[in-house]
């Protein structure tokens, strides 16, 4: 067989379009999931943290929450003053840490937390709706093998 040898930059400019169609993708989807939700008054970082709260069924420590969003806490701190002012969660004291303060979940905020949570469920039903169930599988197997 006459196979001719790679180049390396061939292979490398591929690469780099593949990686860059990729993480353009990402940036497309994640539009995509933001308009799903901005109607509401919310965004993916304000459902995440409600999202949070709503799992935890009680009020949680802003440090705590930094952990569960993996961001640092002045970034919280300025997430959860915009989520006060909405009425969606509101701040109380620790009951053990008298330095601690702890975000609840507002009744509101729980209405807006399932709202957001159905629109973003439809877009991403919309968005895997593109693909064949044969693409689908693929792009799962290519995704977790990318992940490991």
């Amino acid at each position: 067989m006459n196979k001719r040898p790679r180049k390396a930059g061939r292979r490398l400019a591929s690469a780099s379009t593949l990686v860059s169609s990729f993480l353009e993708t990402a940036d497309a989807v994640e539009a995509r999931l933001e308009a799903a939700v901005s109607p509401l008054g919310l965004s993916l970082a304000k459902l995440a943290l409600l999202h949070a709260l709503a799992e935890a069924k009680e009020p949680l420590p802003l440090s705590e929450l930094a952990q569960l969003q993996n961001c640092v806490r002045s970034n919280i701190t300025q997430l959860v003053d915009r989520l006060e002012k909405e009425g969606l969660v509101r701040r109380r004291p620790d009951p053990n840490d008298r330095r601690s303060v702890r975000a609840a979940l507002t009744p509101a905020g729980q209405q807006a937390y399932q709202r957001g949570t159905r629109a973003l469920a439809e877009e991403q039903q919309a968005i895997v709706k593109a693909l064949s169930a044969g693409e689908a599988a693929n792009l799962t197997g290519v995704l977790e093998q990318l992940g490991s």
